[in-house]
């Protein structure tokens, strides 16, 4: 069985991934196990940043590695969070998932339903080693609105605002393989699975 490093200590992320990545007789492993430094996020966009994280946890495992990275697309505001989803509020650390999510309500407070679309992104990159010249990447997007309130317990982040009108409910009330078969980061691993034997 293949060890890849998972180059995030977000559990949810290792959860969705793990599950979707046991088909591949793979064992993703978290980049916490080998006490992988943390890595400054200094890209401008999600391809950027997923490119520094996987490289960082490949470099210092030695391992092949994946990163995701992923986030919310506002359009009110003008795409905000984006790449700073995950620490919109301020720290990226525990309680950050509810100190984002009272932020994004704060800011669209006033915004009418019709005006409240967003997007989840998520770019999802592999590579085989530190030095990969064609590291695998691919994309997925999940289109929605951003609810007025919490509304579930599933998930991570801001699943409990983000309303799924297909299944008229937000994504934390759909089960974890309903999700996965909806969400940005379930449509970005299966392109990448679709990919990973294919020569590059």
């Amino acid at each position: 069985m293949e060890r890849i490093v998972l180059a995030s200590g977000n559990n949810g992320k290792l959860i969705e991934l793990g599950t979707m990545l046991a088909k591949k007789n793979v064992e993703l492993v978290p980049q916490s196990k080998y006490q992988v430094s943390e890595v400054e996020e200094s890209g401008l966009s999600f391809v950027e940043n997923a490119l520094i994280k996987a490289r960082h946890a490949s470099i210092e495992t030695s391992l092949s590695a994946i990163a995701d990275d992923s986030g919310i697309e506002v359009d009110y505001l003008n795409g905000e969070p984006g790449i700073y989803s995950a620490r919109y509020a301020g720290d990226s650390g525990p309680g950050a998932d509810l100190a984002n999510n009272e932020k994004l309500l704060a800011e669209l407070d006033d915004v009418p339903d019709e005006k409240r679309t967003a997007r989840f992104q998520c770019v999802i990159v592999y590579m085989r080693h530190a030095k990969d010249p064609m590291p695998l990447i691919c994309q997925g997007t999940w289109e929605g609105s951003i609810l007025r309130q919490e509304k579930g317990s599933n998930g991570f982040g801001y699943d409990p605002l983000f309303f799924v009108p297909t299944h008229d409910c937000a994504s934390a009330e759909l089960a974890p393989e309903i999700k996965n078969s909806l969400s940005h980061r379930g449509q970005a691993l299966r392109k990448l699975l679709q990919c990973w034997n294919s020569p590059h």
